[in-house]
C-alpha cells in the first residue's frame, strides 16, 4: 500500500479529531469544577450539528457537488441516516454523562467486530480463524469492562450496554452504506444525513430537555465548536472519504487508534482513572479490530 502526503496527513488529523473529541464531549455534557452543572446532553448535539451543517453545505458547494437528491432516493437517505447517525448519536453524548470518555471510545469502537458479525450472520461472509479470534478477543473486553461497571456503586452498566447497542447498529448501517447504489456524490449523502439527525436530535432536546436548556457556558460554547467544526464539518466527511478512495488497512487504522487516543487524553485533560480493565480492554480491542481488519 502506497499512501501520498496528503492522504497521510488528512488520516492524520481525522484520527487527531475524532479521538480527541472523546474527553471534549464530556467536558461539555459533564461539567467541571469550575463548572458543575452538566450542560443537556441532546441540546449540545442538536447545537453542534446545525453550527457543523454549514461548514458542510460551504464543501459542497466549492466542489460544485449537487444539493438535490432525487424523491425516489429519500427512503434510502433516511435508512442510512437512521443506522449510521440518528441512534449513534443521540445514545453515545447521553451515556457519556455516566461514563469516562476513554471507556465509551473503547466501547463505541466495537463496531468493526460487530460489522464482521453483521457480515456472517445477514450478507453471508466468511469469518477465517484470525477473525473469529479476534471477536472472542473484543468479547472478552466488553466482559470485562462490563464487570467494572457493575462493581461500582456508581458504575452504569446501562449506559454501557446502550453504547454497545448503538455500536452494533452503526456497524449495520455501514453495510447498508456500502451496498447501497448511491449514485450522487458521498457528500451529499452525508450532509443530508447530518441535517435529518438534526431535525430528530433537536425534536428529542425540545421533548426531554427544553425546561433545562440555557445558554451555554464558554466551556461548553468551544466544546460546542470544535464538534460543529471538527467532527460534523470535517471528520464525517473525510472518514467517507478515505474509507472510499483507500485500501481497507488505511482507514482501520485510524479507527484502531481513536479509542486509544481518547482513553488516554481523557484520563490526561480529565483527570480520568484508568483501572486494569481499561488497560485489558483497550489491548484486547486494538487486537480484535486487527484480527478483524487488517488483510491477511
Amino acid at each position: 500500500m502506497s499512501l501520498s502526503r496528503r492522504q497521510l496527513a488528512l488520516l492524520a488529523l481525522l484520527t487527531l479529531v475524532w479521538g480527541l473529541n472523546w474527553p471534549i464531549m464530556k467536558l461539555g455534557v459533564s461539567g467541571t469544577p469550575a463548572l458543575p452543572a452538566p450542560y443537556p446532553p441532546l441540546t449540545f448535539r442538536a447545537a453542534s450539528m446545525w453550527l457543523g451543517l454549514p461548514v458542510l453545505g460551504a464543501a459542497l458547494w466549492w466542489l460544485k457537488a449537487p444539493f438535490r437528491v432525487p424523491r425516489a432516493l429519500w427512503p434510502e437517505v433516511l435508512r442510512l441516516a437512521l443506522f449510521n447517525m440518528v441512534l449513534w448519536h443521540v445514545v453515545i453524548i447521553v451515556a457519556l454523562q455516566s461514563l469516562s470518555s476513554g471507556r465509551s471510545a473503547i466501547l463505541g469502537y466495537t463496531m468493526p467486530v460487530f460489522s464482521a458479525l453483521w457480515g456472517l450472520a445477514v450478507f453471508g461472509d466468511k469469518l477465517s480463524p484470525r477473525q473469529w479470534a479476534g471477536v472472542a478477543a473484543a468479547a472478552l473486553g466488553v466482559l470485562l469492562l462490563l464487570q467494572n461497571e457493575f462493581a461500582r456503586l456508581a458504575g452504569a452498566p446501562l449506559a454501557a450496554g446502550a453504547v454497545l447497542v448503538a455500536a452494533c447498529v452503526w456497524a449495520l448501517g455501514t453495510h447498508l452504506l456500502r451496498r447501497s447504489g448511491w449514485p450522487l456524490p458521498l457528500l451529499t449523502l452525508v450532509f443530508w444525513m447530518t441535517g435529518i439527525t438534526a431535525v430528530v436530535v433537536t425534536l428529542l432536546a425540545w421533548v426531554f430537555e427544553r425546561d433545562a436548556a440555557h445558554w451555554p457556558a464558554p466551556t461548553v460554547s468551544w466544546a460546542i465548536v470544535y464538534n460543529a467544526v471538527g467532527v460534523f464539518g470535517f471528520a464525517h466527511a473525510a472518514w467517507f472519504h478515505l474509507a472510499r478512495v483507500l485500501p481497507p488497512v488505511a482507514s482501520t487504522l485510524s479507527v484502531m487508534l481513536i479509542p486509544v487516543l481518547g482513553c488516554f487524553s481523557g484520563a490526561w485533560a480529565l483527570g480520568e482513572a484508568l483501572h486494569w480493565q481499561d488497560f485489558a480492554a483497550m489491548v484486547l480491542m486494538v487486537a480484535a479490530i486487527a484480527a478483524v481488519l487488517w488483510r491477511r
